[in-house]
C-alpha cells in the first residue's frame, strides 16, 4: 500500500524538490554576489528547510534530536552514518548555527541547480576521488577555514551510502587530516535512522509514511587519543544508537 501511494504522491514531492532548487539558485547568486557569505548561508539554510519539507508531501516525517549542549566557539567534526541523499538537508538546516560544511565529490560542482553553486561557494571541500593529492589539499583548506572561523564539518566516514541501513566500517583518513590542523575540534556522532527507506524503491516511487530520525549523540573530546580509536568510538556510538 505504501508503495502504491508512492506512485501517486512522489511526483508532487519530486516537483517541489526540484522547484526549490531552481528558485534558490538565482537567490544564492544574488546573495553571494552582492551581500557575501552570511546572506548566502541564510539562503542555503532556507533552501534546505524547503528540501527537507518535501518529505512530508509523501507522508514521511523528519525528527531531529539534539540534547547536547554543543559549543559554537570551536570547530566541530560531525560524523554520521550515510543512508541516502536525503540525509543532507536536515543536517544543514538543524546544524545551521555551527556552519557545518561538507566534503563532496567534485563531480557535484557542475550541472545541479543550487547544489553545485553552494558546493563551489559555500566553503566546503570538493574532492577528486581519483586524485589523492588534490583530495588531501582540499580537506586541508577546509580544516584551515574551520580553524579560522570556528566552522564545523559533516563527514560520512563510511565513504558511500548504505542501501539497507546497515552501518559500514568507518574510514579515518579525512577525519585525521582535519584533526591534524584542528586538534581542538570536537567530534560529535550523529545517528541517522531509516532515511534509506524513503528511497528503498529508488527515486520513483518514493516510499511513503516513513518516520526518519537524526539524533546527535554525546560528543567525544579528541585529547591525545589515536585517530583510529576516536573514529571507532564514534562508529560504536552510532551502532548502539541504531540497535
Amino acid at each position: 500500500m505504501k508503495k502504491f501511494l508512492g506512485y501517486i504522491l512522489s511526483p508532487f514531492a519530486i516537483i517541489a524538490f526540484f522547484l526549490a532548487l531552481l528558485i534558490f539558485h538565482p537567490i544564492q547568486w544574488l546573495c553571494f554576489r552582492f551581500f557575501g557569505y552570511t546572506a548566502h548561508k541564510r539562503a542555503v539554510d532556507l533552501l534546505n528547510l524547503c528540501l527537507l519539507s518535501t518529505a512530508y508531501i509523501v507522508g514521511n516525517s523528519v525528527t531531529f534530536i539534539n540534547k547536547q549542549n554543543l559549543p559554537t566557539d570551536r570547530p566541530i567534526i560531525f560524523l554520521a552514518n550515510h543512508q541516502s541523499l536525503f540525509d543532507i538537508p536536515p543536517l544543514i538546516w538543524y546544524l545551521r548555527k555551527y556552519h557545518a560544511k561538507f566534503i563532496s565529490k567534485v563531480e557535484l560542482t557542475k550541472g545541479i541547480p543550487s547544489i553545485s553553486y553552494n558546493l563551489k561557494h559555500g566553503g566546503g571541500a570538493n574532492i577528486d576521488r581519483k586524485d589523492s593529492r588534490q583530495s588531501i589539499a582540499e580537506i586541508v583548506k577546509l580544516a584551515n577555514r574551520m580553524k579560522e572561523n570556528n566552522w564545523s564539518a559533516v563527514i560520512f566516514p563510511e565513504g558511500t551510502r548504505s542501501k539497507n541501513g546497515e552501518v559500514k566500517a568507518f574510514q579515518v583518513g579525512g577525519i585525521a587530516t582535519i584533526l591534524k590542523k584542528c586538534p581542538n575540534a570536537l567530534l560529535v556522532p550523529i545517528a541517522i535512522k531509516d532515511s534509506w527507506k524513503m528511497i528503498r524503491y529508488g527515486l520513483y516511487p518514493l516510499n511513503t509514511f516513513t518516520p526518519m530520525t537524526w539524533e546527535v549523540l554525546a560528543p567525544i573530546e579528541p585529547g591525545q587519543t589515536p585517530y583510529e580509536d576516536l573514529v571507532l568510538e564514534a562508529e560504536n556510538k552510532i551502532r548502539a544508537a541504531l540497535a
